[in-house]
């Protein structure tokens, strides 16, 4: 029988981490595959180890790591032929394994990432960003450049292939890590054919500011690590441009240029306007348009100010979680 190992990194996750490997464990029984679950701790002060352990997981206790070389070590240690990758807050539905299996057996792809969405009892904030990335089941399946970490499925010579994580990431260590299988040659495959569940979604507005200052903080490493790169730098010129219209307006305001003023107010708005309409467009909902028409308009206003924090290395010592 085939064997697959299930990676989940983790810090302080107890709320959670019984609930994802009951799913995993769940999954592999589905789709009739031996399972290894290893859970990574970054040195947890609560009881999330001790949950893990008792649903069966091999857990490693090693505090201080980067969320790249958690990952690493737990497919130090994986035994086998599949590995997969899944964050301590995610419920992986139970035909994940059975189905992505299929699609590689049909030659479709080599490295595979369900979407995620939110429960129901998620804040709208949380729900409409989650959705934004959800695609209508008539479009079930792309070929993508990257995929994010929070569920990845491959074979584990895939892995062995490109190295593993970059360690020395805080965050975008799934970006830089997937852009590096696509050119070996992986095909990376993105799929909504079935949908897990993220449990940890933003609960408060704060939360969801400083985990998006935190994702955007990635950028200046990401250009250390791969040189200047378009790819990298539009969103944070963007931010940048999107800072100066405002510092304009202002400007306008208060000198009582009323017409350039609107002119003004319209450059800033668009840029978010536009994401926000790419985004929600296939799925038809106006409302859906209008909340990430703000969300965006706040995300705009990020980079530029996590590109500063990075250069002074805030959040250098913030755990790494899954």
């Amino acid at each position: 029988m085939s064997r697959i190992s299930i990676v989940i990194p983790m810090y302080n996750e107890a709320r959670h981490i019984g609930r994802t490997l009951l799913a995993a464990r769940k999954a592999a029984n589905a789709a009739d595959i031996d399972c290894e679950l290893i859970v990574v701790d970054n040195g947890s002060t609560d009881d999330g180890p001790q949950i893990a352990r008792a649903f069966g997981a091999q857990v490693l206790v090693l505090p201080g790591l980067l969320i790249g070389a958690l990952r690493n070590r737990g497919a130090t240690v994986a035994s086998g032929e599949w590995l997969a990758f899944i964050d301590a807050d995610i419920e992986m539905p139970e035909d994940w394994l059975s189905e992505l299996f299929a699609l590689e057996a049909q030659n479709q792809g080599d490295i595979f990432g369900l979407d995620l969405h939110t429960p129901a009892a998620a804040p709208w904030y949380a729900t409409a960003w989650q959705r934004r990335m959800l695609r209508p089941s008539a479009h079930a399946s792309r070929t993508v450049d990257w995929l994010p970490s929070a569920n990845l499925l491959m074979r584990k010579r895939w892995f062995d292939v490109v190295g593993g994580f970059n360690e020395t990431l805080r965050t975008g260590e799934d970006k830089e890590y997937t852009l590096r299988l696509s050119t070996q040659g992986a095909r990376l495959l993105s799929t909504s054919s079935s949908i897990a569940l993220h449990w940890g979604y933003e609960m408060n507005w704060r939360e969801w500011m400083g985990k998006e200052l935190w994702r955007q903080g990635s950028h200046l490493q990401l250009l250390r690590t791969h040189g200047m790169s378009l790819r990298l730098l539009r969103f944070p010129l963007l931010s940048l441009l999107v800072w100066m219209t405002d510092f304009l307006l202002i400007v306008a305001l208060l000198a009582g240029l009323a017409q350039l003023a609107v002119i003004l107010l319209v450059l800033t708005l668009l840029p978010s306007l536009l994401l926000s309409v790419r985004q929600s467009i296939k799925h038809h909902n106006a409302r859906l348009t209008l909340q990430l028409w703000g969300l965006h308009w706040l995300r705009l206003h990020l980079p530029s100010a996590a590109l500063i924090l990075s250069l002074c290395h805030w959040n250098a010592r913030r755990p790494a979680r899954g």
